[in-house]
């Protein structure tokens, strides 16, 4: 067993660990308020502080996708996933999954990301908000919501550094996902493989009737010169004196 190894099963085993504790446990919170500067006292529970650590098991979602479904437990998978050293782990999942429903994908992932940010934002400004705005849970996910989408318009702001953080992470997560979106959207703006054949002999169908009309259209006048020499000398003599008459002025 590696060392990376070890390290992500103690880690693994840390996580799970984390959880409320039995009793009625408090610790004194100081903060700063946003538009006030005073500085804001409170005696927080301990519950807060080991609730918010509980939202990263959800990597175990994607374990669970990776142990019970179909596509990722067929043994013919495994063969052709071991011929080419490709390890069936989270990554992979994640980008399978990104790969046959993005925009599914994106959907659940955002607005999974909104009602977590915005249960945390709650939770953090609960105890130094008096006045019930980033506390109530639907001004958090307002705020969450102007964060993620990058308006921010500046009628709610967090006053702990716990809610900044978790807004700044907010932030971050929505330009990481708004370039996610338009790279879906311009993947599927994309013709496919069928949709290119059929251009591309669009293409070369209208490029070949033009070469046809250039050609025949250079043939008649060929052949009116020929059924009309007199005539072609003719202007070609008329040609050549308005020429030389437009020389001599």
């Amino acid at each position: 067993m590696t060392m990376e190894r070890v390290l992500l099963i103690s880690l693994e085993l840390l996580v799970s660990a984390v959880h409320p504790v039995p009793g009625d446990f408090k610790f004194h919170w100081q903060a700063r308020l946003a538009f006030s500067y005073a500085t804001s006292h409170a005696e927080a529970d301990l519950d807060m502080v080991l609730s918010v650590p509980m939202f990263l098991r959800l990597y175990l979602i994607a374990r669970v996708m990776l142990l019970h479904s179909k596509l990722f437990t067929d043994a013919s998978s495994r063969s052709i996933g071991a011929l080419n050293k490709v390890h069936f782990n989270t990554r992979f999942v994640m980008k399978t999954l990104m790969t046959i429903c993005p925009g599914t994908v994106l959907l659940v992932f955002s607005i999974s990301l909104w009602i977590i940010a915005a249960w945390t934002v709650r939770v953090c400004e609960r105890y130094h908000d008096a006045q019930d705005v980033t506390s109530n849970f639907l001004g958090a996910m307002w705020l969450i919501s102007i964060t993620f989408l990058s308006i921010g318009y500046g009628d709610m702001v967090p006053h702990t550094y716990c809610g900044k953080g978790v807004c700044l992470l907010t932030g971050i997560m929505g330009a990481g996902c708004t370039a996610l979106v338009v790279a879906v959207v311009a993947r599927k703006l994309e013709l496919t493989k069928a949709e290119k054949h059929v251009h591309n002999f669009m293409m070369d169908t209208q490029l070949t009737k033009r070469t046809e009309a250039s050609v025949h259209s250079e043939h008649r006048r060929k052949s009116i010169w020929s059924d009309h020499p007199a005539a072609h000398s003719q202007s070609t003599l008329d040609s050549g004196k308005a020429g030389h008459t437009y020389c001599g002025r």
